[in-house]
């Protein structure tokens, strides 16, 4: 697998890097026949982290409503808005959050969705125990969340998820808050959710701390080589 950070790149030039391979990856599974039971070849998975300027993303089951801004507004704050692909509902991607694509053919690994998107939440969930905090799935809402504590007695939303696939080849993926500015989370019903025990929260505003994007994203390749039984740089998984 091949990692490779982002940063100072649009939203869309990204979102056509990534759609570019992953037609590629779909398009040399057609040519090579590739199916669930024949894995006699091996895929150039791809994981992308990337650092975003600000942007709202609307997901292929979303509601506009879910947009509190007009175009004029978007405009003038200097925001970027675009309908994507991807499952879910609206979300905010920008300055201090790692948004992460890892764009795999599961063919490889194991053919389930319900499993992929768990795993990417146990990445998470892992990496936040290193700093002392509990990550949590909630029933129905997909994403990893932060407990009600002495703090706040909210749920506090800390990672986005939402995927798309075709012939078992994955893309978009997740979006952790680090140092994110959460403001930006009041011009949108974020992931649609409006549940009075529920907001937005970062690593940053749990912690009182600032991360640097790089370390951060290092530990959760870390992470994500150890879920998914892959090595860096190399396009076979450990046997």
């Amino acid at each position: 697998m091949t990692y490779q950070w982002i940063h100072g790149q649009s939203y869309e030039d990204v979102w056509k890097m990534q759609t570019q391979i992953h037609q590629d990856l779909v398009s040399r599974k057609r040519a090579m026949g590739q199916t669930n039971e024949n894995r006699g070849y091996l895929q150039p998975h791809r994981f992308l982290l990337c650092e975003h300027h600000h942007v709202f993303t609307l997901g292929k089951s979303g509601s506009l409503d879910h947009l509190l801004l007009n175009e004029e507004e978007l405009n003038s704050q200097a925001i970027e808005f675009f309908k994507i692909n991807r499952g879910g509902d609206i979300t905010y991607h920008g300055p201090g959050q790692i948004t992460g694509y890892p764009i795999l053919d599961l063919d490889e690994f194991f053919t389930d969705v319900h499993r992929y998107v768990r795993s990417l939440e146990e990445m998470i969930i892992r990496y936040l125990r290193t700093m002392g905090l509990e990550g949590l799935r909630i029933e129905g809402y997909t994403g990893v969340w932060l407990p009600p504590d002495e703090k706040s007695p909210f749920y506090r939303k800390i990672c986005a998820i939402g995927v798309h696939l075709s012939r078992w080849v994955s893309m978009h993926g997740f979006a952790f808050n680090v140092n994110t500015d959460l403001s930006y989370f009041d011009r949108i019903v974020p992931c649609g959710i409006v549940d009075e025990d529920k907001r937005v929260t970062s690593l940053s505003a749990e912690t009182g701390q600032s991360f640097n994007l790089k370390a951060v994203g290092d530990e959760l390749l870390s992470i994500f080589v150890d879920l998914f039984n892959c090595d860096v740089n190399k396009y076979e998984r450990k046997q």
